[in-house]
């Protein structure tokens, strides 16, 4: 009986240490996020940003423009397929991206009410 607590208690942790290990850009199946789903999951956090407040317009706009960049990069790199090193290339930025949009996202410049359009 304590062998097969052991035992559970031993698996349980292990488990736990394999899940926590696991790197962002990694789905919760162990797979690879495609290039393409990546820059879904981009796209839709940009947005929810700014719907929410957490961003300001001109945080969105250069959010937006790196994106639009990376996606310009994207196609041009796709015309003879991707190579191993312009994927890597690809996942870099959108890895610098992504850290980017958690950044700003939470660094307290909040956008009140809907005059935000800069000054002049």
């Amino acid at each position: 009986m304590k062998t097969m607590i052991v035992t559970l208690a031993a698996a349980t942790a292990l488990t736990a240490g394999a899940a926590a290990a696991q790197p962002y850009g990694y789905r919760h199946d162990s797979r690879w996020m495609p290039i393409d789903e990546r820059q879904e999951q981009l796209a839709f956090r940009i947005d929810q940003g700014v719907r929410s407040g957490q961003l300001t317009g001109r945080e969105a706009y250069r959010l937006r423009t790196a994106f639009n960049r990376i996606a310009r990069l994207e196609a041009r790199y796709r015309v003879n397929g991707l190579s191993g090193w312009e994927r890597a290339d690809l996942d870099r930025r959108m890895d610098l991206l992504s850290n980017d949009v958690r950044l700003s996202r939470r660094d307290d410049e909040r956008r009140y009410g809907y005059n935000d359009y800069p000054r002049y």
